[in-house]
């Protein structure tokens, strides 16, 4: 898959450059990432106090609230997540910032160098590079997302953390995580480490009863909502309890009722820790603050939205696996308005369940616009309205995003909701076109 990282010919050329030191984009072993980290002086033992995040969905979301609340209580914030969406630069920001191309050739320069030709993942380099500039650059913490799974994921070479949360699990990446979902809550539970407090959300009652398992066997402090701490809606408020207290806080900005559950588990975290106080004020001023680009994100101006018919509305989301795919029908359904169509235009990678992830817009969504999902290995689009047309949708391919967007101008007579889905790619590629790359 060739990278597209960089509109600055420099850092795309080393950017590339480490994508080529594997054959593979994926290889769950840790050996490779540990000899370079020595090599480096071991960064990760030099961190500020590290919040670690897993997760299937909302994990990156729970990120970005967590960030905003301890920003907004004046903390400073590193923050390394995956993938980008438009620019590299967005995987890592110090504190507060996302890194500058010359600081990013910089640390790619030092660790491609000290690395030599030995093979290692693009991730697994890049995480190298986040943790050497997190151990240089001063900061009151760490917000790390893991890239896939948790057990064997580069970012579980940090020695400890903070706190660690697991956010909404659902069945993806098999093919490395195991077969089924409590395969994969093993996994994702693979980040607990002895001492530190491990917050989960609400899963079912196996679910838990596995990460409790291998957070038992690890020594982790186990927080787990309904019975450490809980959050409910009512009365147009998130409404927060644990030990410690409780919280009315405003809903968080990032839309969809999902988001609701990835901010409580934000605040959960930030409580199961005292060493970096936040106070209710932050919290309140948190939840208005975060953003979290392509997660439902409107498109209300640009050249995207004016191919749509005047009246439309466009929203993106990155979703791309059945669990994505319930909880952002269920964001959409309260959006459309009184006999507007949903219209969706998906791409998706050929290694996801996209019958799976289509499912629960069957029957809401009028049609849907397949569309190649450019510089990866996807689902012919043809194929994809194939199986969008058996749930009932109409459904025709477009040969990209621009023209899916002129065809559904051509073909309605009221203005519809459109809704850009089904690869965080795609989301990207709407992104850079109508010229919001993430900031």
């Amino acid at each position: 898959m060739p990278p597209a990282r960089s509109d600055n010919p420099a850092l795309d050329a080393l950017l590339r450059k480490a994508y080529d030191l594997h054959p593979t984009e994926i290889d769950l072993t840790l050996g490779r990432l540990e000899r370079l980290l020595e090599r480096l002086g071991n960064p990760h033992h030099r961190l500020p106090p590290v919040f670690h995040v897993a997760g299937t969905n909302g994990k990156g979301s729970t990120c970005a609230l967590l960030r905003a609340c301890l920003e907004a209580q004046g903390h400073r914030v590193h923050v390394y997540t995956s993938p980008h969406l438009v620019r590299f630069n967005e995987r890592i920001r110090l504190a507060g910032q996302l890194i500058a191309d010359d600081a990013l050739i910089m640390l790619l320069k030092d660790v491609i160098g000290r690395n030599g030709e030995a093979p290692i993942t693009f991730f697994e380099l890049t995480t190298a590079a986040a943790f050497l500039a997190f151990a240089t650059i001063p900061a009151d913490a760490c917000i790390i997302e893991v890239g896939l799974g948790g057990r064997m994921d580069a970012t579980n070479l940090l020695p400890s953390a903070l706190v660690s949360g697991i956010s909404q699990l659902g069945l993806d990446h098999q093919q490395w995580l195991g077969p089924t979902i409590l395969d994969i809550a093993r996994e994702k539970a693979g980040i607990a480490k002895r001492g530190v407090p491990l917050v989960t959300g609400r899963h079912p009652a196996a679910v838990t009863a596995r990460i409790a398992e291998v957070a038992g066997l690890a020594g982790a402090r186990l927080a787990i909502r309904g019975q450490d701490w809980d959050a409910a809606l009512y009365e147009g408020q998130l409404h927060y309890r644990d030990d410690a207290g409780r919280l009315a806080l405003p809903l968080p900005r990032l839309a969809g009722p999902h988001q609701h559950d990835n901010a409580a588990l934000a605040v959960a975290m930030l409580r199961a820790q005292s060493a970096l106080p936040v106070k209710e004020a932050a919290f309140k001023a948190g939840m208005g603050w975060a953003e979290w680009p392509a997660r439902l994100q409107r498109l209300d101006s640009g050249p995207l939205p004016e191919l749509l018919p005047a009246g439309s509305s466009l929203w993106v989301d990155g979703g791309h696996n059945p669990a994505a795919g319930k909880a952002l029908a269920e964001a959409v359904r309260p959006l459309l308005q009184p006999g507007q169509r949903l219209l969706i235009v998906a791409g998706m990678l050929a290694a996801k369940d996209a019958e799976g992830f289509l499912k629960p817009f069957a029957g809401m969504a009028s049609a849907l616009y397949a569309v190649p999902v450019p510089g990866h290995a996807a689902h012919d689009p043809s194929w994809l309205a194939s199986a969008a047309s058996a749930m009932g949708m109409a459904a025709v391919t477009a040969p990209d995003l621009r023209q899916a967007l002129k065809a559904i101008a051509r073909n309605s007579e009221t203005a519809p909701l459109v809704l850009v889905t089904g690869s965080l790619h795609l989301a990207g590629k709407a992104l850079a076109l109508n010229g919001q790359p993430p900031v």
